[in-house]
Formats: structure tokens, C-alpha cells, sequence
């Protein structure tokens, strides 16, 4: 019965976005997309759009989404929304999480890419332009995926925090303790694989163009160099997200080592009490500043 009930009201809540969008202004970027989507379609087999495809999307949205954060350790005016302002980038330590990145991406990552295409293949995942989902479809089944990806993220991330085996494989992410975007892949190459699979089980559980592959892609590297950007822009669109833990969040695990877990959202961090020391600390920190407040009247 409970069963039915949900099925209902998510086909209605389909029903219901699918008639607000039809009072919607054609999207001017349809027809270019469309263009080019059938242009690769015509002149790239499916082996070549899956893998090099794939690892085009990765690299370019990797690196266009770090460019901002990178940006802004140059300009001053951006340094009051540093968070730990006393702990600035330095040309070392990114040429060597650039060089470390490069040998994940090429060297462990590509290696799985090259496996898109046989997994579409097996999973018979359309290409074409005519099955490709509407964008509130593929935007929800990117939020499915980071539900699953989180949760994912929380226990596995928590368990390579067990002291027995944190200096052998995630202590490596954690030579950064104030993070800045490119570091969001630095990892132990068992790490990228470990907490990796949880990207690829909403894509297994949802994937039916793939299309989704691509935009569940763009959305978790968004997500990921967000939350380890070093920077609590005001506003930043992804904080509209409901429990998106955004930078702050995750900035305080990567200086406190405890606690914070999860990926994207606060959820399992509140239902399990892993984030009580970042709320002792938020606290703390707004006592501090009602102080000063005080003090300067």
C-alpha cells in the first residue's frame, strides 16, 4: 500500500513539472545542442563517444569548474571568504596535487572509463537524441545518484578513517588541511576506487541515455570541488540544494580529522552525531563574533 502511495505521488509530482514546463519559453540552447549531438552522433561510432568523450567531459569540467577557485587565492578582495585564511595555497603544494591528479586520472581513472562503452553496450543505453530524457528527469536522476553516492561516501569514508588503516590509504587526501578545489581528486589510488563506486551504483541504477553518464559527471565534480574549494561564497547556488553541505561543512573534516563524513548532505552526519564537533565549533565561532560585535558598539 505504501508501495502504491509513493509510486503515485511521484507520478503526479512527473505530471505536475511536466505541465509547468510546457508554459515554459523554448530553451534557445536546444536547437545548437541538438546540432551538435546529432553532429557527433554522425561522425563519432559509439566506442569513440563513450571513452574519449567521457574523458573529455571529465577533464574539462574537472579543470573549468577548479579555474574560479584557483582565480581567487590572486585577488585580495576574495580573501575574506577564504576559511582559513591563515593557511594559503602555495605554488608547491598544487604542482603536487596537479601531478598526483594526472596520474589518477590517466592511470586509474581511464582505465574504468574505458569501460563505458561496453557498459552501455551490455545495459543497451540508447544515444540517440530522441531518447534522451527531459532535463527535470535527468536533473532528478542526478539528485538520485548523489543520494546514493552519499551514502556511499558517508560509511565507506568513514571506515578508512578506522585507525588501523587510515595511514595506509586516506591519510594521503588529508596532506591538504585547508583544501583548495584541485585537491578534490588527490587521493590514494584505492581510495578513487573505493570511494569511487559509490559514483557508479546511481549510474547503474539509473542510467537510461547516456546523457546521464555526462551530467551525472558535470554534477558530482560541481559538488566535490565546491565543498573542498577552501571558499563559503555568498550566494552559491548549489546552498539552494536542501542539506547540501557545502564548503564550511567539509572544510572542518579536513581540519579537524573527525567527523563530517558524507559527501554532499548533513543527514547522515546528524542522524549518527558526526557532526556534534563542527556544531560545538560553529558555535564557538558565533560567540566569538557576537563578542566582537559587542565590543566594537
Amino acid at each position: 500500500m505504501a508501495t502504491n502511495d509513493s509510486v503515485g505521488i511521484l507520478n503526479s509530482a512527473y505530471l505536475a513539472v511536466e505541465y509547468i514546463d510546457s508554459f515554459l519559453p523554448e530553451n534557445p540552447l536546444q536547437q545548437p545542442f541538438k546540432n551538435a549531438w546529432t553532429y557527433m552522433l554522425n561522425n563519432y561510432t559509439k566506442y569513440q563517444i563513450a571513452t574519449w568523450g567521457s574523458l573529455l567531459v571529465h577533464e574539462l569540467s574537472y579543470f573549468v569548474i577548479c579555474l574560479p577557485g584557483f582565480i581567487f587565492q590572486f585577488i585580495p578582495y576574495m580573501q575574506k571568504y577564504k576559511i582559513q585564511q591563515d593557511k594559503p595555497e602555495t605554488w608547491e603544494r598544487q604542482w603536487k596535487c596537479f601531478k598526483a591528479l594526472m596520474f589518477n586520472h590517466f592511470f586509474i581513472q581511464f582505465p574504468l572509463i574505458l569501460g563505458t562503452y561496453y557498459f552501455t553496450e551490455y545495459f543497451n543505453i540508447p544515444y540517440d537524441w530522441e531518447s534522451m530524457p527531459r532535463w527535470y528527469v535527468l536533473l532528478s536522476q542526478c539528485f538520485g545518484c548523489a543520494v546514493i553516492e552519499d551514502a556511499w561516501h558517508y560509511f565507506l569514508h568513514r571506515l578508512l578513517h578506522h585507525k588501523r588503516i587510515y595511514k595506509y590509504i586516506h591519510k594521503v587526501h588529508h596532506e591538504f588541511v585547508a583544501p583548495f578545489g584541485m585537491q578534490a581528486e588527490y587521493a590514494h589510488p584505492l581510495e578513487t576506487l573505493i570511494l569511487g563506486t559509490g559514483f557508479f551504483i546511481g549510474i547503474m541504477v539509473f542510467c537510461n541515455h547516456v546523457i546521464l553518464l555526462w551530467a551525472w559527471v558535470i554534477c558530482r565534480l560541481l559538488e566535490t570541488i565546491d565543498v573542498h574549494s577552501g571558499y563559503d561564497i555568498p550566494l552559491n547556488p548549489l546552498h539552494l540544494v536542501p542539506f547540501y553541505a557545502g564548503a564550511r561543512f567539509h572544510d572542518f573534516h579536513h581540519m579537524n580529522f573527525i567527523g563530517n563524513y558524507a559527501s554532499t548532505f548533513t543527514w547522515w552526519d546528524k542522524l549518527f552525531g558526526t557532526d556534534s564537533q563542527y556544531n560545538s565549533y560553529r558555535e564557538k565561532l558565533e560567540k566569538q563574533e557576537c563578542m566582537v560585535e559587542k565590543k566594537t558598539k
